[in-house]
């Protein structure tokens, strides 16, 4: 049975007073797996919405195959509802496929093979075969029952209501539900949220062996690599979005080659606008009127002056005509990629008002006399969420530290800040500059904008050395919007920012890639390995993880519901 495609021709749409999609295409064939990436706000969740029929186009035109499935926020249940219920609607085309074979199959039986009705049964058995066939209608149970327990599902009783779920919880079953009904087309929006490794690779493995098509909108760069056959690329360029074969990895490649083509064309330009800068200025005035004869040129100098002058002149105008070209098309200078800048700082006195409510210095802890251990744990205890025996963080430490939700990283890293007074032994170098960045971070003045921010954090020297603009953390429109109607996202990024423009000797990085888009995240990873300082990370990126060069900690299972987020960063001004 032959699967239709999906379909998107320049495709429009405005939200408020933004276009966010403008002449957007998209052929999706089946078998292919695309993924759609992006920063925040290009218009990934709003494409596949779209897709869906969830929402409608300003303009443009979109064909979709009659079953599509997409992954809502929530599911389309009440409260009340019961996983039983979502199963069964789940269940409900493969359990009427077999239910419509068994009624055709009972009619054949009663029916004379030389009835003119025979063939017209016949014809539609077979077409109810192949659908049955093509959804695996007699597996759906057994397959119901695998994706529960591969999505961490299993072991949950079927009559137990959706209220009594968590929202990370009805996600996966809503996923679950799509998985076992296994739709013509798929959308897919970011859907490894709340999925640990183990139930991420099931749904890997899941997507790969669908027929039909799928569409994905996601930051986790593992996913793309491991299902993706293709990517389209969201961020602004001159002619649209641009596709590119291959998974993840394929596109890093590709991404490199062309920043390669790109830095040798600005380079090759540069040295070409030098040369023509010469040859019309410098040789110009080398072929000037009033210039002085030299010896050898006195007995034909009248005859040869004016032809060698013309000639010349006729360079150096060429010259500046192919000058004035060059300069009105060159190339721009590519964009540095996110870098920490600077060495790290030996003082602890933030360039900001001393009045400021979020300067709280850390809890008190011993000093440590060591110039090489920044931060020392001995038989440190939070009771229910930590316990440490061992940990010293060297000066040039990059230390990864992982663990299931609960184990107690968040936790850690609060500890190691001196923002959590713990059990124990705990001692800091004396005089130590310490950045937190927090999966919840908190502004102490909301109205000012992040500009401002920036500007008061750093000091008007750094931040004319290191623009906020440069680092291309925050959009252009976001820079002079108040801090406080930014969101949580943004608000992380404008925090990764002050850390990358003034990085302190520790560096405490809690889920750092969480709201970035996987170029950023590619970027930050390779900042890391060269930023100064110690440097200890907290993540569930599977990415980032796989491809960690550092020394790495693993945490056990603490509390059963995770952890508390850390407070702000109190060493840093604003926070």
């Amino acid at each position: 049975m032959s699967r239709p495609s999906l379909l998107a021709h320049d495709v429009v749409r405005t939200l408020g007073a933004r276009r966010v999609l403008d002449g957007v295409s998209l052929t999706a064939s089946p078998g292919h797996r695309i993924g759609l990436i992006g920063e925040n706000g290009v218009g990934k969740s709003t494409l596949l919405r779209l897709l869906a029929g969830v929402d409608e186009p300003d303009a443009g035109s979109i064909i979709r195959p009659a079953e599509l499935g997409f992954l809502h926020q929530e599911l389309p249940f009440d409260d009340a509802s019961t996983i039983a219920d979502v199963l069964d609607e789940a269940l409900r085309e493969a359990r009427d496929d077999l239910a419509e074979l068994e009624r055709l199959a009972e009619r054949l039986a009663h029916v004379p093979q030389d009835s003119p009705d025979c063939a017209e049964l016949l014809d539609a058995y077979g077409r109810q075969l192949e659908q049955a066939q093509d959804r695996d209608a007699w597996d759906a149970d057994r397959r119901a029952a695998m994706v529960l327990d591969g999505l961490g599902l299993g072991a949950f009783r079927h009559d137990r209501t959706l209220g009594s779920l968590s929202g990370g919880q009805r996600g996966r079953l809503a996923l679950a539900a799509l998985l076992v009904r296994r739709p013509s087309a798929l959308l897919l929006d970011e859907p490894t949220n709340h999925l640990d490794d183990g139930a991420a690779a099931f749904l890997e493995e899941q997507v790969r062996g669908l027929p039909g098509v799928v569409v994905v909108a996601s930051h986790d760069r593992a996913l793309l690599d491991a299902v993706c056959t293709d990517l389209v690329d969201l961020d602004p360029a001159m002619d649209g979005p641009v596709r590119y074969g291959g998974n993840y990895s394929a596109y890093l490649d590709e991404k490199r080659a062309e920043r390669e083509r790109w830095e040798r064309r600005y380079a090759e330009e540069q040295e070409e606008l030098a040369a023509l800068r010469h040859s019309a200025g410098v040789t110009a005035r080398l072929v000037a009127p009033d210039r002085e004869r030299r010896d050898n040129e006195k007995m034909g100098y009248g005859h040869r002056a004016g032809r060698v002058q013309s000639q010349i002149s006729r360079r150096v105008r060429n010259a500046t005509r192919r000058l004035d070209g060059l300069e009105r098309s060159q190339t721009g200078e590519p964009p540095q990629p996110l870098r920490f800048h600077g060495t790290a700082l030996t003082v602890t006195a933030p360039a900001e008002d001393p009045s400021d409510d979020s300067l709280t210095p850390p809890t008190p802890l011993t000093p440590l006399n060591s110039p090489v251990t920044l931060v020392s744990l001995r038989d440190v205890r939070v009771p229910g969420r930590l316990n440490v025996a061992r940990l010293d963080v060297p000066a040039t430490e990059r230390l990864l530290v992982t663990g299931g939700n609960g184990a107690g990283k968040s936790t850690l890293l609060s500890v190691l800040a001196g923002h959590l007074a713990a059990e124990g032994d705990v001692r800091r170098r004396q005089g130590l500059t310490v950045g937190l960045l927090a999966q919840d971070t908190v502004f102490s003045h909301p109205g000012r904008t992040g500009h401002e921010t920036y500007e008061r954090s750093l000091g008007a020297e750094r931040t004319e050395k290191v623009p906020l603009r440069s680092l291309g953390l925050l959009h252009e429109a976001d820079l002079d919007k108040p801090v406080g109607q930014l969101s949580v996202g943004q608000r992380r990024r404008l925090a990764l920012a002050l850390l990358v423009a003034r990085p302190p000797e520790l560096l405490l990085l809690d889920e750092p890639t969480n709201h970035l888009s996987p170029r950023l995240c590619d970027e930050l990873e390779a900042a890391l390995g060269t930023g100064p300082g110690a440097i200890v990370l907290a993540s569930h990126d599977r990415w980032l993880r796989r491809r960690w060069q550092g020394r790495e900690i693993r945490l056990g299972s603490g509390r059963a519901h995770g952890d508390e987020p850390c407070p702000p960063d109190r060493h840093l001004p604003e926070w």
